[in-house]
């Protein structure tokens, strides 16, 4: 199981509708496509999408980082001696963890294949059905509103609506508007992506309360570094808060759960630079009784389908946003999860049940 090729090239694939956050605005899903091929010929795939204002990271950087420091450092080495591996790429550049996260998840693809079981079941999990929430971009009211109506009547039971980027006045008219349009039944989940100050989030979060909102919880109401003003908002408020941008490494995790910072954390391999750090994060929160969501950036079923696995992996894992392939206008990859409404699959297969690439959003093959 010595590892012979690593090739990546730049995908492309627009989404439906604009993807709007208080971060940014996307309209298409780029990344970086990972294929690691051992001399047994076990092939695996990862992926890296660009993710500038919360990772760092861009699509000339990950290519970078891929071709010019993981690769040297990663050919010829076995996957039979994985910690050495995954030794190697947490050590051989700081950050870069999006580029880390495609390679991560590429290896793990390979071993799970090498044992002849799907990812979940090497990884020491069941394979189970997951429910993801669909995600409502930050708009007008009326849009939101809209919007979050047909994703109900599409079959989706928890919404995610993004707020953050205006007045928190205004957020809340949002909020109450896309209440008032899904009804008592409709899951709510927030997420203001660090836009919020500490104070007007108490103000906020508790006015939404007390108007009967119904919120399940808030992720990263504050700045990503203040974790002060996170467990201001956290210790003032009864919704449960979760932490998001704060969350990196294994080392940040503890850094929140020590404190009280948050109720609840948000895995993403992006920001883990992949499952090898993510399972740590899980473990510790797992320690301190705090719940995690796995979610993810705006990737293809190449970079879902690895955290699916992951997640269903973990007991503590109790949340899935993983809605982001059904945004797209295409499918990058045959094989992977699958999807039945809110309801993911995974196949039975042997490591991510990946069958190949869709050549159709291949935009360059850059190694």
């Amino acid at each position: 199981m010595i590892i012979q090729q690593i090739e990546i090239a730049s995908c492309a694939v627009p989404l439906n509708k604009p993807f709007k956050t208080a971060l940014r605005t996307v309209t298409v899903a780029e990344s970086i496509i990972v294929k690691v091929t051992c001399d047994n010929g076990v092939v695996g795939w990862g992926e890296a999408p660009p993710t500038h204002v919360i990772t760092g990271d861009s699509l000339a950087s990950i290519a970078f980082t891929i071709n010019n420091i993981l690769k040297p450092a990663l050919l010829g080495m076995s996957l039979l001696y994985r910690e050495d591996i995954f030794e190697v790429i947490t050590n051989s550049v700081l950050g870069n963890t999006s580029a880390k996260a495609a390679i991560d998840m590429a290896i793990y693809d390979c071993l799970a294949q090498y044992a002849n079981m799907s990812l979940v079941q090497f990884l020491g999990g069941t394979t189970k059905q997951m429910e993801t929430d669909f995600t409502v971009s930050v708009n007008s009211s009326e849009e939101m509103a809209g919007d979050a109506k047909s994703y109900v009547a599409a079959g989706f039971s928890i919404l995610k609506v993004k707020v953050g980027k205006d007045k928190i006045e205004t957020d809340i008219e949002r909020i109450t508007a896309i209440r008032d349009q899904v009804g008592a039944d409709v899951t709510i989940r927030l997420d203001a992506n660090q836009g919020w100050q500490p104070k007007e989030a108490v103000r906020a979060i508790k006015q939404l309360q007390a108007s009967g909102m119904n919120i399940e919880f808030i992720e990263q109401p504050v700045k990503a570094h203040d974790l002060q003003g996170l467990k201001y908002v956290t210790e003032l408020t009864e919704i449960p808060i979760m932490a998001d941008e704060s969350v990196f490494t294994a080392r940040d995790a503890r850094g929140i759960l020590e404190i009280g910072a948050a109720d609840m954390l948000n895995i993403k391999l992006m920001k883990a630079g992949g499952i090898h750090e993510a399972i740590k994060i899980a473990k510790l929160a797992a320690i301190y009784d705090v719940p995690c969501m796995v979610g993810s950036m705006i990737e293809s079923k190449i970079g879902i389908t690895a955290a699916a696995h992951f997640a269903a992996s973990q007991p503590n894992v109790k949340y899935y946003d993983f809605d982001a392939p059904l945004m797209l206008s295409g499918d990058l990859i045959e094989g992977g999860i699958s999807y039945e409404a809110s309801k993911i699959n995974l196949e039975e297969g042997k490591g991510l049940g990946i069958r190949q690439l869709n050549e159709t959003y291949v935009v360059e093959k850059l190694a």
